[in-house]
């Protein structure tokens, strides 16, 4: 199972998309605090939709506790820091993938001793990053993509209509 960690997330609108893109994956969702909301929040849930119920979603109090609770876990830290780009790395199917908050991305003093899984989403010029549900949504589909979408409905199906007279 693919895992998405989430570090100090503060909108939850975000978080709430973003869990409707886990639940679409087949991914495990990790909320690492402080938040900047309740779980409990409308916003949450409204941006969640009715998904919100089937999140496999686990909370910890701050980092070390999330190292602790997954012992030997394969992180890949999105940030726009990285050299290596989130298409140039092979992501095992039980990895996680660490996106930063709003605000700030990802602290210095965690990247730096996970520097050689760092990745970054190229951009052009000098903008600051993409919307965090997009960026988890861009790197969640290329891990998918890179295990051919396995257990996932790959094809879909047109209804096909009759039109007269248009």
């Amino acid at each position: 199972m693919l895992n998405v960690v989430l570090h100090e997330p503060e909108i939850p609108a975000n978080t709430g998309n973003i869990g409707r893109t886990c639940v679409a994956a087949g991914a495990r969702l990790h909320l690492i605090e402080p938040l900047g909301f309740r779980i409990g929040e409308k916003e949450l849930k409204r941006a969640g939709l009715d998904y919100w119920d089937k999140l496999d979603v686990r909370v910890y109090d701050n980092f070390d506790d999330f190292l602790e609770k997954n012992p030997g876990a394969k992180i890949y830290m999105a940030t726009t820091k990285a050299q290596k780009t989130y298409a140039e790395v092979s992501y095992e199917e039980d990895c996680y993938i660490m996106f930063g908050k709003e605000s700030a991305g990802i602290p210095e003093e965690i990247l730096v001793e996970h520097e050689d899984t760092a990745i970054r989403i190229p951009m052009i010029g000098d903008i600051r990053s993409l919307n965090l549900s997009n960026s988890v949504a861009i790197v969640v589909y290329e891990a998918l993509r890179q295990h051919g979408f396995e257990h996932m409905n790959i094809e879909g199906h047109l209804h096909r209509l009759q039109w007269k007279n248009l």
